[in-house]
Protein backbone atom coordinates (compact mmCIF):
# COMPACT_ATOMS: atom_id res chain seq x y z
CA UNK A 1 0.00 0.00 0.00
CA UNK A 2 1.27 2.90 -1.16
CA UNK A 3 2.47 6.14 1.65
CA UNK A 4 0.66 9.04 0.34
CA UNK A 5 1.59 12.35 0.88
CA UNK A 6 0.47 16.00 -0.42
CA UNK A 7 3.77 17.48 -0.88
CA UNK A 8 7.12 14.95 -0.81
CA UNK A 9 10.70 16.45 -1.23
CA UNK A 10 13.40 14.15 -2.58
CA UNK A 11 16.59 15.07 -0.74
CA UNK A 12 17.35 16.27 2.92
CA UNK A 13 20.17 18.61 1.98
CA UNK A 14 19.42 22.41 3.04
CA UNK A 15 16.82 22.99 0.25
CA UNK A 16 14.96 20.11 1.11
CA UNK A 17 14.81 20.75 4.86
CA UNK A 18 13.42 24.43 4.40
CA UNK A 19 10.91 22.98 1.58
CA UNK A 20 9.42 20.41 3.65
CA UNK A 21 9.18 22.92 6.78
CA UNK A 22 7.60 25.75 4.46
CA UNK A 23 5.05 22.89 3.03
CA UNK A 24 4.39 21.22 6.33
CA UNK A 25 3.59 24.46 8.20
CA UNK A 26 0.56 25.07 5.55
CA UNK A 27 -1.11 22.29 7.15
CA UNK A 28 0.25 20.03 4.02
CA UNK A 29 0.58 16.69 4.31
CA UNK A 30 4.48 16.93 3.80
CA UNK A 31 7.49 13.79 3.78
CA UNK A 32 10.58 14.30 2.99
CA UNK A 33 13.29 11.34 2.06
CA UNK A 34 16.99 10.92 1.94
CA UNK A 35 18.94 8.33 1.06
CA UNK A 36 21.36 8.82 4.04
CA UNK A 37 20.99 7.90 7.32
CA UNK A 38 20.68 11.58 8.57
CA UNK A 39 19.28 14.72 7.26
CA UNK A 40 21.67 17.68 6.38
CA UNK A 41 23.12 15.70 3.08
CA UNK A 42 26.96 17.24 3.19
CA UNK A 43 27.05 20.72 4.02
CA UNK A 44 25.27 20.31 7.19
CA UNK A 45 26.88 16.54 8.23
CA UNK A 46 27.59 16.34 11.54
CA UNK A 47 30.70 14.31 13.05
CA UNK A 48 30.06 11.91 15.69
CA UNK A 49 31.53 14.54 18.30
CA UNK A 50 30.11 17.94 17.34
CA UNK A 51 26.90 19.69 17.94
CA UNK A 52 25.17 20.82 14.92
CA UNK A 53 26.18 24.20 14.26
CA UNK A 54 24.46 27.37 13.32
CA UNK A 55 22.41 27.36 11.02
CA UNK A 56 21.70 24.01 10.79
CA UNK A 57 20.61 23.92 14.37
CA UNK A 58 18.07 26.53 14.14
CA UNK A 59 16.21 24.66 10.59
CA UNK A 60 16.42 21.44 12.31
CA UNK A 61 14.98 22.82 15.88
CA UNK A 62 12.60 23.78 13.69
CA UNK A 63 11.82 20.48 11.43
CA UNK A 64 11.05 19.02 14.92
CA UNK A 65 8.27 21.01 15.61
CA UNK A 66 6.54 20.52 12.21
CA UNK A 67 4.57 16.95 11.78
CA UNK A 68 7.18 16.33 8.44
CA UNK A 69 7.57 12.39 8.10
CA UNK A 70 11.09 11.54 8.03
CA UNK A 71 12.46 8.55 5.49
CA UNK A 72 15.78 8.73 6.00
CA UNK A 73 18.33 5.40 4.36
CA UNK A 74 15.83 5.66 1.74
CA UNK A 75 17.07 6.00 -1.90
CA UNK A 76 13.89 6.39 -4.94
CA UNK A 77 15.47 4.62 -8.24
CA UNK A 78 11.58 4.83 -10.39
CA UNK A 79 8.82 6.01 -11.31
CA UNK A 80 6.46 3.61 -12.42
CA UNK A 81 3.84 6.31 -13.20
CA UNK A 82 3.10 10.09 -12.57
CA UNK A 83 2.51 10.97 -8.87
CA UNK A 84 4.00 7.18 -7.75
CA UNK A 85 7.94 6.98 -6.94
CA UNK A 86 9.62 3.99 -5.70
CA UNK A 87 12.21 3.73 -3.51
CA UNK A 88 14.26 1.28 -1.62
CA UNK A 89 14.61 0.77 2.30
CA UNK A 90 16.79 -1.76 4.01
CA UNK A 91 15.51 -4.86 2.55
CA UNK A 92 11.96 -3.27 1.31
CA UNK A 93 10.94 -1.31 -1.64
CA UNK A 94 8.34 1.89 -0.68
CA UNK A 95 5.95 3.36 -3.31
CA UNK A 96 5.93 6.53 -2.33
CA UNK A 97 2.62 8.23 -3.63
CA UNK A 98 2.23 12.23 -3.86
CA UNK A 99 0.46 15.17 -4.99
CA UNK A 100 3.16 17.69 -5.38
CA UNK A 101 6.50 17.07 -5.20
CA UNK A 102 9.94 19.22 -4.85
CA UNK A 103 13.28 17.74 -6.17
CA UNK A 104 16.31 19.04 -3.64
CA UNK A 105 18.76 16.15 -5.07
CA UNK A 106 22.11 17.77 -4.10
CA UNK A 107 25.17 18.38 -5.74
CA UNK A 108 28.04 16.16 -5.81
CA UNK A 109 31.80 16.52 -6.68
CA UNK A 110 33.58 16.37 -10.00
CA UNK A 111 36.51 14.34 -10.42
CA UNK A 112 39.26 14.74 -13.44
CA UNK A 113 41.27 12.14 -14.37
CA UNK A 114 44.57 12.27 -13.65
CA UNK A 115 47.80 9.43 -13.35
CA UNK A 116 47.55 7.84 -9.95
CA UNK A 117 44.14 9.18 -8.63
CA UNK A 118 43.25 5.94 -8.81
CA UNK A 119 45.50 4.70 -5.81
CA UNK A 120 44.43 4.99 -1.92
CA UNK A 121 44.02 7.88 0.05
CA UNK A 122 43.36 9.71 -3.49
CA UNK A 123 40.02 10.88 -3.12
CA UNK A 124 37.43 13.35 -3.49
CA UNK A 125 37.95 16.58 -1.47
CA UNK A 126 34.26 16.48 0.08
CA UNK A 127 34.18 12.95 0.56
CA UNK A 128 37.61 12.65 2.75
CA UNK A 129 35.85 15.40 4.96
CA UNK A 130 32.55 13.13 5.30
CA UNK A 131 35.19 10.26 6.27
CA UNK A 132 36.64 12.28 8.89
CA UNK A 133 33.27 12.98 10.40
CA UNK A 134 32.69 9.53 10.34
CA UNK A 135 35.62 8.62 12.65
CA UNK A 136 38.76 8.41 10.38
CA UNK A 137 41.61 9.84 12.19
CA UNK A 138 43.39 12.48 10.11
CA UNK A 139 45.84 13.71 12.99
CA UNK A 140 49.40 14.28 11.73
CA UNK A 141 48.86 12.95 8.30
CA UNK A 142 49.77 15.18 5.26
CA UNK A 143 46.71 15.93 3.13
CA UNK A 144 47.24 17.93 -0.51
CA UNK A 145 43.89 19.66 -0.75
CA UNK A 146 43.99 20.43 -4.70
CA UNK A 147 40.82 21.19 -7.41
CA UNK A 148 39.07 24.34 -8.00
CA UNK A 149 36.27 26.04 -5.67
CA UNK A 150 35.41 27.31 -2.25
CA UNK A 151 34.99 23.32 -1.25
CA UNK A 152 38.62 23.55 -1.53
CA UNK A 153 39.11 26.22 1.70
CA UNK A 154 36.33 24.80 3.68
CA UNK A 155 37.47 20.89 3.59
CA UNK A 156 41.34 22.37 4.34
CA UNK A 157 40.20 24.29 7.51
CA UNK A 158 37.84 21.42 8.63
CA UNK A 159 40.71 18.77 8.23
CA UNK A 160 43.88 21.17 9.69
CA UNK A 161 41.10 21.55 12.62
CA UNK A 162 41.31 18.20 12.99
CA UNK A 163 45.10 17.63 13.51
CA UNK A 164 45.93 17.16 9.56
CA UNK A 165 48.92 19.31 7.84
CA UNK A 166 48.34 20.39 4.77
CA UNK A 167 51.17 21.04 3.06
CA UNK A 168 49.50 23.06 -0.02
CA UNK A 169 46.44 24.09 -1.73
CA UNK A 170 46.11 24.22 -5.04
CA UNK A 171 43.34 25.96 -6.77
CA UNK A 172 43.40 25.82 -10.64
CA UNK A 173 41.78 29.32 -11.13
CA UNK A 174 44.15 32.21 -11.65
CA UNK A 175 44.66 34.86 -9.31
CA UNK A 176 43.16 37.37 -11.41
CA UNK A 177 39.53 35.74 -11.41
CA UNK A 178 40.33 34.93 -7.67
CA UNK A 179 40.55 38.27 -6.92
CA UNK A 180 37.53 39.71 -8.99
CA UNK A 181 35.86 37.12 -7.17
CA UNK A 182 36.80 38.17 -3.38
CA UNK A 183 35.93 41.67 -4.72
CA UNK A 184 32.80 40.98 -5.20
CA UNK A 185 32.68 39.34 -1.78
CA UNK A 186 33.12 42.89 -0.15
CA UNK A 187 29.57 44.09 -0.78
CA UNK A 188 28.34 40.99 1.31
CA UNK A 189 28.49 41.19 5.10
CA UNK A 190 28.03 37.54 5.60
CA UNK A 191 30.58 36.09 2.69
CA UNK A 192 33.08 39.15 4.02
CA UNK A 193 32.76 37.20 7.59
CA UNK A 194 33.08 33.47 6.31
CA UNK A 195 36.37 34.78 4.30
CA UNK A 196 37.88 35.94 6.98
CA UNK A 197 37.23 33.20 9.33
CA UNK A 198 38.69 30.70 6.70
CA UNK A 199 41.86 32.76 6.39
CA UNK A 200 42.40 32.93 10.01
CA UNK A 201 41.19 29.12 10.32
CA UNK A 202 44.27 28.80 7.15
CA UNK A 203 46.89 31.11 8.50
CA UNK A 204 50.41 29.72 7.42
CA UNK A 205 48.85 26.81 4.78
CA UNK A 206 50.37 27.65 1.48
CA UNK A 207 47.92 28.58 -1.33
CA UNK A 208 48.79 28.86 -5.17
CA UNK A 209 46.19 29.76 -7.56
CA UNK A 210 47.37 28.61 -11.26
CA UNK A 211 48.19 25.18 -9.54
CA UNK A 212 46.62 21.73 -10.08
CA UNK A 213 47.71 17.82 -9.84
CA UNK A 214 49.25 16.28 -12.61
CA UNK A 215 50.32 12.83 -11.05
CA UNK A 216 49.91 10.73 -7.49
CA UNK A 217 52.88 8.85 -6.90
CA UNK A 218 53.12 5.44 -4.61
CA UNK A 219 52.80 1.89 -4.27
CA UNK A 220 50.35 0.70 -1.77
CA UNK A 221 48.91 4.16 -1.43
CA UNK A 222 50.03 7.37 -2.21
CA UNK A 223 53.44 8.92 -0.80
CA UNK A 224 53.40 12.04 -3.02
CA UNK A 225 52.06 14.37 -5.76
CA UNK A 226 53.27 15.85 -8.66
CA UNK A 227 51.36 19.04 -8.94
CA UNK A 228 51.55 21.85 -12.19
CA UNK A 229 52.43 25.77 -10.08
CA UNK A 230 52.13 28.45 -12.38
CA UNK A 231 53.74 26.48 -15.31
CA UNK A 232 56.19 24.35 -13.21
CA UNK A 233 55.72 20.79 -11.98
CA UNK A 234 57.14 19.74 -8.15
CA UNK A 235 56.42 16.84 -6.33
CA UNK A 236 55.09 17.20 -2.29
CA UNK A 237 54.95 14.21 -0.32
CA UNK A 238 51.93 13.56 1.31
CA UNK A 239 49.71 10.98 3.13
CA UNK A 240 46.29 11.97 1.34
CA UNK A 241 45.18 13.60 -1.83
CA UNK A 242 42.18 15.47 -1.37
CA UNK A 243 40.72 16.23 -4.66
CA UNK A 244 37.95 17.57 -6.39
CA UNK A 245 36.96 20.35 -9.18
CA UNK A 246 33.62 22.10 -8.24
CA UNK A 247 30.57 20.41 -8.27
CA UNK A 248 28.01 18.80 -10.55
CA UNK A 249 24.35 18.71 -9.93
CA UNK A 250 22.24 15.51 -9.46
CA UNK A 251 19.80 15.86 -12.29
CA UNK A 252 19.41 12.31 -13.14
CA UNK A 253 15.86 12.34 -10.86
CA UNK A 254 14.73 15.03 -12.71
CA UNK A 255 16.02 13.93 -15.74
CA UNK A 256 13.92 10.72 -15.26
CA UNK A 257 10.41 12.15 -14.53
CA UNK A 258 10.84 14.39 -17.86
CA UNK A 259 11.78 17.89 -16.42
CA UNK A 260 13.50 19.81 -18.93
CA UNK A 261 17.39 19.76 -18.57
CA UNK A 262 18.99 23.38 -19.59
CA UNK A 263 22.85 23.50 -19.40
CA UNK A 264 23.01 20.58 -17.18
CA UNK A 265 21.05 22.14 -14.47
CA UNK A 266 17.23 21.73 -14.22
CA UNK A 267 15.07 24.37 -15.59
CA UNK A 268 12.58 26.45 -13.46
CA UNK A 269 10.95 29.51 -13.04
CA UNK A 270 10.83 32.08 -10.26
CA UNK A 271 8.80 30.04 -8.40
CA UNK A 272 10.93 26.73 -8.75
CA UNK A 273 8.41 24.90 -10.97
CA UNK A 274 10.17 23.03 -13.04
CA UNK A 275 8.90 22.23 -17.26
CA UNK A 276 6.39 19.76 -15.17
CA UNK A 277 2.60 20.27 -13.41
CA UNK A 278 3.38 20.33 -10.09
CA UNK A 279 6.69 19.28 -9.78
CA UNK A 280 9.23 21.79 -8.37
CA UNK A 281 12.77 21.91 -8.21
CA UNK A 282 15.29 23.73 -5.67
CA UNK A 283 18.82 24.12 -4.42
CA UNK A 284 22.09 22.66 -6.58
CA UNK A 285 20.03 20.84 -9.35
CA UNK A 286 19.22 24.24 -10.14
CA UNK A 287 22.33 25.79 -10.13
CA UNK A 288 25.45 25.67 -7.74
CA UNK A 289 25.29 28.93 -5.46
CA UNK A 290 25.91 28.01 -2.18
CA UNK A 291 24.12 27.05 1.23
CA UNK A 292 22.17 30.58 1.05
CA UNK A 293 20.41 30.30 -2.57
CA UNK A 294 19.65 26.70 -1.81
CA UNK A 295 17.90 27.80 1.32
CA UNK A 296 16.03 30.43 -0.40
CA UNK A 297 15.01 28.25 -3.04
CA UNK A 298 13.59 25.39 -0.86
CA UNK A 299 11.54 27.88 0.80
CA UNK A 300 9.92 29.41 -2.06
CA UNK A 301 9.27 25.68 -3.79
CA UNK A 302 7.56 24.49 -0.23
CA UNK A 303 5.25 27.50 -0.36
CA UNK A 304 4.70 27.81 -4.22
CA UNK A 305 3.90 23.97 -3.65
CA UNK A 306 1.37 24.78 -0.61
CA UNK A 307 -0.48 27.39 -2.59
CA UNK A 308 1.36 30.20 -0.70
CA UNK A 309 2.52 31.90 -3.65
CA UNK A 310 2.40 35.39 -2.36
CA UNK A 311 4.62 34.56 0.20
CA UNK A 312 6.85 32.73 -2.36
CA UNK A 313 7.04 35.75 -4.19
CA UNK A 314 8.71 37.82 -1.12
CA UNK A 315 11.44 35.87 -1.56
CA UNK A 316 11.74 36.25 -4.96
CA UNK A 317 14.21 39.22 -4.89
CA UNK A 318 16.98 37.36 -2.16
CA UNK A 319 16.65 34.57 -4.96
CA UNK A 320 17.96 36.97 -7.30
CA UNK A 321 20.86 38.22 -5.42
CA UNK A 322 21.98 34.84 -4.78
CA UNK A 323 21.69 33.51 -7.94
CA UNK A 324 23.97 36.36 -9.39
CA UNK A 325 26.51 34.71 -6.71
CA UNK A 326 26.35 31.23 -8.14
CA UNK A 327 26.78 33.00 -11.55
CA UNK A 328 30.07 34.62 -10.55
CA UNK A 329 31.06 31.22 -8.64
CA UNK A 330 30.19 29.64 -12.24
CA UNK A 331 32.67 31.98 -13.76
CA UNK A 332 35.70 32.19 -11.40
CA UNK A 333 35.86 28.41 -11.03
CA UNK A 334 35.11 27.44 -14.79
CA UNK A 335 37.62 24.68 -15.85
CA UNK A 336 40.77 25.35 -17.80
CA UNK A 337 41.58 24.03 -20.95
CA UNK A 338 44.70 22.55 -19.75
CA UNK A 339 43.15 20.57 -17.47
CA UNK A 340 41.94 18.35 -20.53
CA UNK A 341 45.10 17.05 -21.07
CA UNK A 342 45.77 15.03 -17.56
CA UNK A 343 45.12 11.86 -18.35
CA UNK A 344 47.72 9.55 -20.14
CA UNK A 345 46.77 7.25 -22.58
CA UNK A 346 46.59 4.64 -19.82
CA UNK A 347 45.10 6.73 -16.85
CA UNK A 348 41.52 4.75 -15.99
CA UNK A 349 38.80 6.88 -16.68
CA UNK A 350 35.79 4.95 -15.79
CA UNK A 351 36.65 3.31 -12.03
CA UNK A 352 34.46 0.81 -11.72
CA UNK A 353 34.72 -1.31 -15.69
CA UNK A 354 38.45 -0.19 -15.31
CA UNK A 355 38.48 1.73 -18.97
CA UNK A 356 41.45 4.23 -20.00
CA UNK A 357 41.47 6.45 -21.63
CA UNK A 358 42.72 5.55 -24.62
CA UNK A 359 39.37 3.40 -25.48
CA UNK A 360 37.54 6.52 -24.83
CA UNK A 361 38.99 8.29 -27.39
CA UNK A 362 38.02 6.32 -29.69
CA UNK A 363 34.64 7.42 -29.95
CA UNK A 364 32.48 10.06 -30.29
CA UNK A 365 29.85 10.22 -27.69
CA UNK A 366 29.05 9.01 -24.66
CA UNK A 367 26.41 5.99 -26.02
CA UNK A 368 29.23 4.71 -28.30
CA UNK A 369 31.86 4.76 -25.58
CA UNK A 370 28.93 2.74 -23.21
CA UNK A 371 28.27 0.28 -25.88
CA UNK A 372 31.96 -0.41 -26.69
CA UNK A 373 33.57 -0.22 -23.48
CA UNK A 374 30.96 -0.24 -20.69
CA UNK A 375 32.16 2.99 -19.46
CA UNK A 376 29.22 4.60 -17.22
CA UNK A 377 28.00 1.09 -16.79
CA UNK A 378 29.19 0.19 -13.01
CA UNK A 379 28.19 0.45 -10.07
CA UNK A 380 27.79 4.30 -9.80
CA UNK A 381 25.60 4.82 -12.99
CA UNK A 382 28.55 7.11 -14.44
CA UNK A 383 28.29 9.16 -11.95
CA UNK A 384 32.09 9.90 -11.75
CA UNK A 385 32.98 9.30 -14.99
CA UNK A 386 30.27 10.90 -16.87
CA UNK A 387 30.75 14.63 -15.73
CA UNK A 388 34.82 13.44 -16.04
CA UNK A 389 34.34 12.53 -19.76
CA UNK A 390 31.86 15.39 -20.58
CA UNK A 391 34.58 17.69 -20.29
CA UNK A 392 37.38 15.39 -21.61
CA UNK A 393 35.79 14.88 -24.55
CA UNK A 394 32.67 17.09 -24.77
CA UNK A 395 30.48 14.68 -24.84
CA UNK A 396 26.36 14.84 -24.09
CA UNK A 397 25.11 12.72 -21.31
CA UNK A 398 22.05 10.26 -22.64
CA UNK A 399 18.76 9.97 -21.57
CA UNK A 400 18.41 8.33 -18.04
CA UNK A 401 16.75 5.51 -17.46
CA UNK A 402 15.29 3.46 -14.66
CA UNK A 403 16.73 2.52 -11.95
CA UNK A 404 18.69 5.69 -11.25
CA UNK A 405 20.65 4.04 -8.57
CA UNK A 406 21.57 0.22 -8.62
CA UNK A 407 19.63 -1.79 -6.80
CA UNK A 408 18.45 -5.34 -6.06
CA UNK A 409 17.27 -7.41 -9.07
CA UNK A 410 14.73 -9.12 -6.55
CA UNK A 411 13.49 -4.67 -6.18
CA UNK A 412 13.23 -5.22 -10.25
CA UNK A 413 11.07 -7.92 -10.17
CA UNK A 414 8.88 -6.45 -7.48
CA UNK A 415 8.72 -3.42 -9.56
CA UNK A 416 7.55 -5.60 -12.39
CA UNK A 417 4.90 -7.52 -10.65
CA UNK A 418 3.85 -4.23 -8.59
CA UNK A 419 4.47 -6.54 -5.35
CA UNK A 420 6.13 -5.69 -2.39
CA UNK A 421 9.21 -7.39 -1.98
CA UNK A 422 8.90 -8.22 2.10
CA UNK A 423 5.49 -9.61 0.80
CA UNK A 424 6.62 -11.69 -2.04
CA UNK A 425 9.87 -12.90 0.82
CA UNK A 426 6.31 -14.17 3.17
CA UNK A 427 4.58 -15.77 0.65
CA UNK A 428 7.61 -18.19 -0.48
CA UNK A 429 7.44 -19.05 3.18
CA UNK A 430 4.59 -20.07 3.40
Amino acid sequence: MPQSFDILVIGGGPAGIAAAIRAAESGANTGIVDDNAALGGQIWRRARTESVAEPAAEWHQRLQTTNVSVLCGTRVFDQPEPGLLLAERHNDILQLAYQKLVLATGARERFLPFPGWTLPNVMGAGGLQAMVKAGLPIRDKRVIVAGTGPLLLAVAAYLRSHGAEIPIICEQASWGKLARFGLTLLADRQKTTQARQLKRDLAGVPFAANAWPVAAHGHTAVQSLTIMRNGRSEEIACDYVASGFHLVPNTELAALLGCQIRGGFVHVDHLQRTSLPNVFCAGEPTSIGGLELSLIEGEIAGLAASDRVPEAQRLVADRKKWARFARRLDRTFSLRNELRGLASPDTIVCRCEDVPHSRLREHGSWRAAKLHTRCGMGPCQGRICGPATEFLFRWSPDSVRPPVFPVRVSSLSAERTGQPEHTKHEEANR
